[in-house]
Order: C-alpha cells, then sequence, then structure tokens
C-alpha cells in the first residue's frame, strides 16, 4: 500500500505542479517580442515572408494557419530539430536520452493496458488466444527494453560527455549533473528490477497490484526504484527540465508572435498593462532603482 501511495502520489505532484507552471506561463506579462522570421503561421513562411511586407497590411486579414505553427513545434519537441541542425554530434546523447524517456512513457501506458486486460480475464502473453492480448504482450517487451537501454545510455553518456568535453564543462552546473543522475539511477534500479523476466509479466503485476491498491511482496531494488521514480517525478516539473511546458510557449508566444499592436487591439491592452509594472529589485543602471532605493 505504501508504494501505491508513493507511486500516485507523485504522479498526481508532477501532473498538478506541470499544470501549475503551464497556467504561470500563460499568465506572465507582455515578453520582449523577438519576432523571429520565417514564422510558421504565416503565409509565405517557406521563404522567410511576413504579411508585414504587404502593401497596407493593416486593412487587409491576417491569415494564419495553426496547424502548420504546431507542425513545426513538433518537430522540436520529438525530434530536437534545432539541437540536431547545429550541435548533430551532441544530438545523439541528448535525443537518446529524449527518444527513451518518450519509449519509457508509452511502456507504462501498455503496462497499465495490459493489467487492465489481466483484470477482465485477457491474458497477456505471446501464447495468449487474443490477439489483442498477443499484440500488448510484444509491445510492451520492445517499447520497455528500447526505453530502458536508450534512457541509461542517453543520461550515462551525457554525464560523461559534460565531464571530459572542455567547453562543456565550463557551462554544466552541479544540478545538471544531479538531474541526469537521478535519471540515471532511475533507470539502472529499472533495469536490475526486470532483467530477470524481459517479458514484463513481474512489472505487468506490481502495475495491477499498483491500480487496485493491493499490497504486494517488493524487493530492495524494487522499492528503491519506485522510490526514485516517485522522487524525479516529483522533481522534474520543479526543475530546469520542467522546459516541456515552457516550449510550447516559447516558440508560440515569444519566437513567433508578431500580431500586430493596433488601436483596440489586445496586443495594445497587454503594453499598457505591461507598461504600467515597477521593479522590485534595484539594479545598478541608473535609469531604474525599486521603490525606496537610495539616490545617488
Amino acid at each position: 500500500m505504501l508504494l501505491s501511495f508513493v507511486a500516485y502520489l507523485s504522479i498526481l505532484l508532477f501532473v498538478g505542479i506541470s499544470a501549475h507552471k503551464a497556467y504561470q506561463f500563460a499568465k506572465m506579462p507582455l515578453h520582449g517580442r523577438m519576432e523571429l522570421y520565417p514564422v510558421p503561421k504565416e503565409n509565405g513562411f517557406e521563404h522567410g515572408g511576413s504579411f508585414y511586407e504587404e502593401v497596407a497590411w493593416w486593412s487587409k486579414p491576417h491569415e494564419v494557419s495553426h496547424a502548420r505553427e504546431i507542425k513545426e513545434m513538433l518537430k522540436e519537441i520529438l525530434f530536437i530539430k534545432k539541437l540536431f541542425d547545429n550541435q548533430r554530434p551532441f544530438w545523439w546523447l541528448s535525443y537518446s536520452l529524449h527518444l527513451g524517456i518518450y519509449f519509457i512513457m508509452a511502456w507504462t501506458i501498455l503496462l497499465v493496458i495490459g493489467a487492465a486486460f489481466v483484470l477482465n480475464g485477457i491474458a497477456i502473453a505471446a501464447s495468449s488466444t487474443n490477439i489483442l492480448g498477443q499484440l500488448i504482450f510484444y509491445l510492451s517487451v520492445w517499447v520497455g527494453i528500447i526505453g530502458l537501454v536508450l534512457v541509461t545510455l542517453g543520461s550515462g553518456l551525457l554525464v560523461l560527455r559534460r565531464m571530459f568535453d572542455n567547453t562543456l564543462r565550463k557551462y554544466t552546473t552541479p544540478q545538471e549533473y544531479f538531474n541526469l543522475l537521478l535519471i540515471f539511477a532511475a533507470a539502472v534500479t529499472g533495469i536490475l528490477t526486470w532483467s530477470n523476466d524481459l517479458s514484463f509479466q513481474s512489472a505487468r503485476e506490481v502495475t495491477k497490484n499498483l491500480i487496485t491498491f493491493t499490497s504486494f511482496p517488493a524487493s530492495g531494488i524494487l522499492t528503491l526504484h519506485i522510490v526514485l521514480v516517485g522522487i524525479m517525478l516529483i522533481y522534474i516539473p520543479i526543475s530546469k527540465m520542467s522546459h516541456y511546458v515552457g516550449k510550447y510557449f516559447t516558440f508560440h508566444t515569444v519566437l513567433w508572435d508578431n500580431s500586430p499592436n493596433l488601436k483596440g487591439s489586445a496586443v495594445e491592452q497587454k503594453v499598457k498593462k505591461a507598461t504600467s509594472y515597477r521593479p522590485t529589485t534595484s539594479w545598478s543602471a541608473p535609469h531604474i532603482k525599486a521603490p525606496g532605493a537610495p539616490k545617488e
């Protein structure tokens, strides 16, 4: 029961903190707009055009394509495209970690589906008479193995790369080492837990017990693995690894927001609101001082 509590609490905190961060991003004041062209939502995206190039653009409707914008976002979110284009050697390591995380997420879903099937009398095995039972079995095996291997290799090799690359070592903080080592530890304990049963029948059984709040005997390594995964889920959204929340806002609101500041528009209201803010901290520049700060 205690491990079930740890699992559910960590999942709830992960979702809750992530949602809170998304809310905070959505409510942030007007950013320093970059208007980095080409903007995918615009006609002429292919050649870097802008509707501002049109004659009397303010008198014409601003046509946008959010589907194309989402397509470009997914290239970065799913494939880390910018790192691939600019830092190909580093991309292989980083993408191994990220792709492994995607596989582990899919594997977790497959374990839950498999556990639900078992609870309803459908066998999950290579010899299952139910075609869905066979499909879930083989998908669980391959997705789980690939995910565990990629996450372990990706996180471990990234630590070594940051340690031995002269340039990266200068910019790597202790927190970044901790982030990678936490993921590495969770992955390694997962391998140690499930390596004796690569069909993942035991993982499916544990999942079934967790979702039904049923007590079950847990080895020390299984307990450590569940606790580490729980800590990781709680820690990720409060650390810099929470970039999965901010990435949408970075592209949609910062890099690609080129909505014009027209009279009576929503942008004008945001600008007015932004100009009403006053600094709350001191700065050495003479043109900005916090309220009550001593004059020079």
